[in-house]
């Protein structure tokens, strides 16, 4: 993926959640606070955790490869929106993260 897809990703994330900001408005008078973003995205980590244990048989349930695809790219999402409330530049951020870890090996 180059950098211009990663982009184009931020973008429609971010403009998502801002879809969802209205919705919440809406609904209940005012936007998810960035904890409540962070516990939300918490409770997806987790469904991440039993997807993969269905996955492997683990867990009692369906196989759930496409709710596993779904819930992966929506911690994605959640990490790209979580950053942008916390005024985290994520590409900054990876392009870190990736060479200090690189440089560890």
């Amino acid at each position: 993926m180059d950098i211009n897809s990663f982009d184009k990703i931020i973008k429609r994330s971010l403009d998502i959640r801002e879809k969802y900001h209205q919705l919440e408005i809406k609904g209940n008078g005012a936007q998810w606070t960035l904890e409540e973003d962070a516990l939300a995205y918490l409770t997806d980590a987790g469904l991440v955790g039993r997807n993969v244990m269905s996955h492997e048989k683990t867990w009692l349930k369906k196989d759930s490869a496409e709710e596993l695809e779904h819930k992966l790219a929506e911690n994605i999402w959640w990490l790209i929106t979580l950053a942008d409330r916390t005024g985290i530049d994520i590409k900054e951020a990876m392009e870190k993260f990736l060479t200090k870890t690189e440089n560890i090996f």
